[in-house]
């Protein structure tokens, strides 16, 4: 009995543990979308775009609104977007997308991260060829014609349209065209479940058990710096 409970506990905080990240990482979002385009959502895509993400994850909206709140504040910490790039054993290649205040700590944390993991941090554009910058929409499919939707979206450069494993509608777009994606949604008065930039790999490389496990480790530590928003790979 003891044994469950220590495993459901070890559960409940790791669980705990994500959630956590994920509230830290859409606060650090809110902070750069409050800088660039001030705190009304309604005249912010950016922000409008982050609030409704943080509403899919349930985030609390009293934390949200504070979070607007302390982006305002004069003490608000001047938070930087940087990308790193390098690579993980066994030849796969990783992005880590960052949101710091000292872009000297969050690079040499990084590089630590990777060299202790076995991987090696590389230059900037070292590896980021091998992946497509890329703007993904989630849908409730409830109501949704998948045929008139792709030729409604057609025009706004949409990419790809297909459903995930929840049985969502996924839209995806070029980087360049997210901006008018998102507006044609809205226009459309359709309200995505979310919406991010993620780095999709042209291709994959395969991997044994055994060498995924070592590529996992060294993504799990870079992923519990602080300073880390997300990381993307190409493993298959």
């Amino acid at each position: 009995m003891g044994r469950i409970f220590e495993v459901r506990k070890s559960t409940m905080f790791a669980r705990y543990d994500r959630m956590a990240k994920q509230f830290s990482r859409i606060g650090k979002e809110i902070a750069i979308a409050v800088k660039k385009g001030g705190a009304d959502a309604d005249t912010n895509p950016m922000l409008r775009r982050i609030v409704r993400n943080a509403k899919s994850i349930n985030m609390p909206k009293d934390r949200i609104e504070n979070a607007i709140k302390v982006a305002l504040g004069k003490d608000q910490s001047n938070y930087e977007e940087v990308l790193y790039e390098g690579y993980a054993p066994h030849g796969v290649a990783i992005l880590v997308e960052t949101a710091t205040d000292n872009t000297t700590r969050t690079v040499a944390n990084v590089r630590s991260h990777f060299n202790k993991g076995g991987g090696t941090l590389g230059n900037s554009g070292s590896v980021g060829f091998l992946f497509k910058h890329n703007g993904v929409f989630k849908l409730n499919p409830e109501g949704m014609v998948m045929e008139e939707l792709e030729l409604e979206l057609i025009d706004f450069g949409l990419d790809e349209l297909g459903e995930d494993a929840e049985g969502n509608i996924v839209i995806r777009c070029d980087f360049q065209d997210f901006g008018n994606m998102q507006r044609a949604l809205e226009e459309r008065n359709i309200t995505p479940l979310s919406s991010e930039l993620e780095w999709l790999p042209l291709n994959t490389v395969q991997c044994s058990d055994e060498q995924a496990d070592e590529v996992f480790k060294l993504i799990e530590r870079v992923e519990e710096d602080d300073d880390v928003q997300r990381v993307f790979h190409n493993m298959a």
